[in-house]
């Protein structure tokens, strides 16, 4: 009778073989097969997802370190591919391959981070921090650097003693030294040069842009301020007095002019949400 791990092999052995089995596209097919998604054949969307199905696989070598199913870090990884198929944008005119590359890291990553952690959270406490996480993801995107635990606090208007709290125990703290397999692969060495990553760059155009036409619901009065407001210049909070004494306006006056824009933005939000950190 097989062991565990000889299953898990003999399984693996079989799927590599299945996937082996079917074509990779040319970028023409990729192109091609994205702009019959996006009118809803659902056939074109399996075949992207069949054909890169090895891309999954070569990206989460990268994670396994044995304290995982491999198998399961496949399928993490496979449930960013799905979502990435499905948002393929071939108007972007880039390979399949660099766009679903961050959507398979971050599912595999998300996926990582559940089961690492060691502490079971009140109910209460796991809701502010997944809001505290989904904080620290957006000001990420926003400033291209980590935010502070008090740019965090300030944001949620939480306590800054209550933010460091909760990350701190949202999973363990490991080496960077400390080794990952037997070959005296180091924590340190799993990390990502991040002075260049073409994924993140393109994702964050890509966000930009669409934060762009979003804001194209809003009077240009409106959209001004809330550019001014959310950093989009020079990455810079500016504060209600000085969007005034720019605009020729009360600081009041840009005020109730924020929340009614932010209000009418409510109504679209949906049009954001792929790119929002769940």
């Amino acid at each position: 009778m097989k062991n565990k791990k000889e299953t898990e092999e003999s399984a693996l052995k079989a799927y590599f073989k299945q996937i082996k089995s079917t074509a990779l596209l040319s970028f023409d097919e990729e192109l091609d097969l994205s702009r019959r998604i996006e009118k809803g054949d659902e056939k074109a969307r399996q075949k992207l997802i069949q054909a890169n199905l090895r891309l999954v696989v070569k990206i989460a070598r990268s994670y396994s370190t044995g304290e995982y199913s491999f198998l399961d870090i496949i399928q993490e990884g496979n449930m960013g591919l799905i979502k990435a198929a499905s948002r393929y944008d071939y108007k972007k005119n880039v390979r399949f391959s660099t766009y679903a590359a961050w959507w398979i890291k971050q599912s595999i990553v998300r996926a990582l981070s559940k089961k690492k952690r060691s502490i079971r959270l009140p109910h209460r406490k796991e809701e502010l921090l997944k809001k505290i996480q989904k904080t620290y993801y957006n000001l990420n995107q926003e400033y291209s650097r980590k935010p502070s635990v008090e740019e965090i606090s300030a944001e949620l208007n939480v306590k800054p003693e209550d933010v460091a709290s909760l990350l701190n125990s949202s999973g363990p703290v490991y080496s960077l030294d400390s080794s990952i397999n037997d070959d005296n692969t180091t924590l340190m060495d799993m990390f990502e040069d991040s002075s260049y990553d073409p994924d993140e760059v393109l994702m964050r155009k890509s966000f930009r842009e669409e934060t762009m036409k979003f804001l194209e619901h809003l009077l240009e009065k409106e959209k001004q301020i809330l550019m001014y407001r959310f950093s989009f210049y020079g990455g810079k909070k500016y504060t209600l007095k000085y969007i005034g004494e720019e605009m020729g306006i009360s600081p009041e006056t840009v005020r109730q002019i924020e929340i009614r824009a932010i209000r009418k933005l409510k109504d679209h939000a949906h049009e954001l949400k792929d790119y929002i950190y769940n």
